[in-house]
């Protein structure tokens, strides 16, 4: 019997609505770091969560039969965001400059 991990990560991409979804809020964060830096203010978490949402908006873009593709993109995307909360302890002046 599957794991219900396995079920989550390779299950079939939820479609273009929600990878959209993850695009706009990848573009976000790039547009918050942009301003941030233009401010004198350098906040490179921003960075990281931009590319674990664009990450994720890539594996909810596959067509419904990718699911390993889709699953290797949403592993990557976990391990990109699991990153960012060990920075948070680990490194903390990384996150609040």
């Amino acid at each position: 019997m599957p794991s219900i991990i396995t079920k989550i990560v390779f299950s079939e991409p939820a479609g273009r609505p929600n990878s959209w979804v993850q695009f706009a809020l990848s573009l976000s964060f790039l547009g918050i770091y942009a301003w941030s830096v233009s401010n004198g203010v350098v906040s490179n978490w921003l960075l990281i969560m931009s590319a674990g949402s664009a990450l994720s908006g890539i594996a909810e873009s596959f067509s419904k039969d990718r699911h390993l593709a889709a699953g290797v993109f949403r592993l990557a995307a976990a391990f990109v965001f699991v990153c960012l909360l060990a920075t948070m302890f680990f490194a903390p002046e990384f996150i609040v400059g």
